[in-house]
This record gives C-alpha cells, sequence and structure tokens, in this order.
C-alpha cells in the first residue's frame, strides 16, 4: 500500500456540499428550507422550481420521509405471526381498497355529471337568440 493510499483509506469521506447543505437546513427545519425556496423564487426562479420539486419529493413539508413511509407500507404487509389477526388484516385492507376504489369511481361519476351539466347549459345558452339579433 502506498503513503497516499494508506492516507484516504483511514481518513473518514466528507459529506458533498449538497449533503452537508440539506443537512444545515434539517437541522433548522421547515422555515429553512421554506426560506429558501422563496429566496430562490425570487432571485433565479428556474432554481426556484428545482428546490420546490427536491422539497415535494423528499417529502419536506412533513417530518416523514418517503424512504420512512416505503419502510413502513412494507411493515404493514408482514406477517405477525398470528394467523386468525393476519386473515383479518387482510380482510379489512382488501376491504379498505374495495371501499377507495369505489370512492374514486363515485367521484369520477360525479365529475363527470357536473361537466355533463355545464355543458349542456353552455349548448342552452349557445342556443337561445340573444337580443343583440333581434335588434338587427
Amino acid at each position: 500500500m502506498t503513503p497516499a493510499t494508506a492516507s484516504t483509506a483511514t481518513m473518514p469521506q466528507r459529506p458533498s456540499w449538497f449533503a452537508r447543505t440539506e443537512m444545515w437546513l434539517d437541522e433548522r427545519g421547515k422555515a429553512a428550507w421554506i426560506t429558501l425556496m422563496v429566496l430562490s423564487f425570487i432571485f433565479f426562479w428556474p432554481v426556484g422550481l428545482l428546490v420546490l420539486g427536491y422539497m415535494i419529493m423528499n417529502n419536506k413539508f412533513s417530518g416523514m420521509g418517503c424512504s420512512r413511509r416505503m419502510r413502513s407500507a412494507s411493515h404493514a404487509m408482514s406477517s405477525t405471526g398470528n394467523a386468525a389477526f393476519d386473515a383479518y388484516k387482510a380482510d379489512t385492507l382488501r376491504r379498505l381498497e374495495e371501499e377507495q376504489e369505489n370512492f374514486r369511481a363515485f367521484l369520477k361519476r360525479l365529475r363527470d355529471a357536473k361537466d355533463k351539466a355545464e355543458f349542456d347549459q353552455f349548448m342552452d345558452e349557445r342556443a337561445r337568440p340573444s337580443k343583440d339579433d333581434d335588434d338587427a
């Protein structure tokens, strides 16, 4: 081993400037992230968009990041060892997913009905002769 490789192998790696900046902002909380985003928009809006996208993707607005959510979701699907409870949990999750799908379908039908009613009203108003046409 050469002296140069020995010294780099024993020294701890320093995080990048980006990681250090992120840690610094995380230590100061949401206000620091929001301040950075606002200042980015004021001085150069494309950077503001990048900061906003980063904050959304890494869930900086709440206390829990994406990786923790994924771990908790996989933990929720793991077996507890109790067969009766696991069956109950699986049935309940299946029922909740079915109710969620039914609710989404209901909302879609509701939006479609509202859109149709607005379109029909528009067509009725368009077909009705206006006062300007009668005067001419």
